[in-house]
């Protein structure tokens, strides 16, 4: 894509974590669509990875992966270490990577189930990932005097159809904390906005979702459907390019209008 598309994310160095598969993986190839470079974070299918790359590369823009597990500290340091040695720079992040989690109502555990530790496991898998990629970036795009954070949350902190309460939990920690960046980094050129899927099929965690579940949501969506992976991508993209320049702290509900306002 020529650089003198709408969105102008030719020459942007982009990274998407958790952009081997599902919605990371169709934000990744939305990005170098728009001719962006892109930088494939994963964390074990090296196979998925490259084929995400070579997919990147056929729609036009560059790719590499890079393998580190975002809930660790040192391995999101060597990453955007080796990602700004190599390219000098980067304009945009995409926090998508979470832990595992079955969007199964029948199987999900109550509140009064819950422990602690479930809570920890979801908040390392959200929180942690989004806080130790947003801090190593920080200085890089402090230096450029720009960039943009898009942070992927959930509706169900909106409208919590089904109270999976160690999940949303952690993604509304998740936008408490976007918010708060936004209000710090801005005066220093730099976005942080969430974009906010509703239920998304298909995907590995909605593919446990019972029929009645998504019958219910697609007759409460105005738009009469569920999202799909490529819905989630434009509204990402918009948020990442130059046409949302004058957007922080804002969080885009992408479910076919669940939830309003």
């Amino acid at each position: 894509m020529s650089g003198d598309t709408p969105l102008n994310l030719a020459g942007k160095v982009a990274l998407v974590t958790g952009s081997s598969r599902g919605i990371g993986a169709e934000i990744a190839k939305g990005l170098a669509k728009q001719g962006a470079f892109v930088i494939v974070n994963y964390l074990q299918d090296d196979q998925a990875a490259a084929q995400v790359v070579a997919t990147c590369q056929s729609l036009g823009g560059n790719a590499w992966a890079i393998k580190a597990d975002v809930t660790v500290e040192d391995e999101v340091n060597r990453m955007i270490k080796e990602i700004t040695l190599d390219l000098g720079k980067i304009d945009i992040v995409v926090n998508n990577a979470f832990k595992p989690y079955q969007f199964n109502p029948e199987q999900r555990k109550l509140a009064w189930e819950l422990t602690w530790e479930d809570y920890q496991a979801q908040l390392d898998g959200s929180l942690r990932s989004v806080y130790y990629v947003s801090q190593a970036v920080m200085p890089v795009m402090k230096q450029q005097c720009g960039g943009s954070i898009v942070n992927i949350v959930t509706n169900l902190i909106a409208r919590p159809v089904v109270p999976y309460l160690d999940y949303t939990t952690a993604k509304g920690a998740v936008l408490s904390y976007s918010r708060n960046l936004a209000a710090e980094l801005g005066p220093l050129g730099i976005r942080v906005n969430c974009v906010a899927p509703g239920l998304v099929f298909p995907t590995d965690a909605s593919k446990y979702t019972k029929e009645d579940v998504k019958e219910l949501i697609i007759a409460q969506t105005p738009l009469g459907r569920l999202a799909q992976p490529a819905d989630v991508v434009g509204p990402v993209l918009f948020l990442a390019s130059d046409l949302a320049n004058f957007v922080t702290g804002q969080t885009l509900h992408v479910d076919g209008g669940f939830v309003m306002g």
